[in-house]
């Protein structure tokens, strides 16, 4: 019963788009632009920001963009203390076009209690009335599960426009590299569903 219980929550882990929008007067994307990815994450969560980082950028990259990592490019405090000119300035020297940044907003642990029930059936009135009555007094178990919300803003450089904005979810995910690898995915594929991004 537990390990039928493990796999059913396995199979409800996911992440997934819940809101999108594009600005009216945003262009697609031209594949010659230089594209910045920039994760803000708690600082004791430098793997998961290296991780939604090197994912997007890859799959943008397999779309034929030409985007880099911020981690990679300036190391993880690099624009901690600077103004926001530094900042504009620093990015426009390493010929930055457009800027996403990918935002999480909460990171939460949610507890569930999971009924002592099997699946369900067809039976004779003994078994059917048995299962019922071991079903009252078998007590059931709680599960706790970790979700996380993302925000995702892509950003034009030069103008300052917000060109893109993204809100996703992740439930429960096996591991951090799994949901950087879906979340990449699926923010991707939104970002072409949007016409951000010239299909293949």
């Amino acid at each position: 019963m537990a390990g039928l219980a493990i796999m059913t929550m396995a199979a409800c882990s996911s992440t997934k788009v819940t809101s999108s929008w594009r600005s009216n007067n945003a262009p697609q994307l031209q594949k010659d632009n230089k594209i910045m990815v920039m994760a803000l994450v708690p600082q004791k969560d430098r793997t998961l920001r290296s991780q939604m980082e090197n994912y997007t950028v890859s799959e943008l990259r397999k779309k034929g963009y030409n985007a880099v990592s911020a981690l990679q490019t300036y190391g993880p405090q690099e624009m901690g203390k600077m103004t926001e000119k530094q900042v504009v300035q620093q990015l426009q020297g390493s010929d930055v076009n457009q800027v996403m940044t990918i935002v999480m907003l909460d990171k939460g642990r949610e507890r569930t209690y999971v009924p002592n029930y099997s699946p369900y059936g067809y039976y004779g009135f003994w078994p059917y009335y048995s299962m019922w009555y071991s079903r009252m007094y078998a007590p059931g178990y709680f599960t706790y599960n970790t979700k996380y919300q993302w925000e995702g803003n892509l950003y034009d450089l030069k103008s300052g426009q917000l060109l893109y904005s993204v809100q996703s979810q992740s439930f429960d995910p096996p591991t951090t590299e799994r949901m950087a690898i879906l979340y990449a995915q699926r923010v991707v594929k939104d970002m072409t569903r949007q016409q951000l991004l010239a299909k293949q």
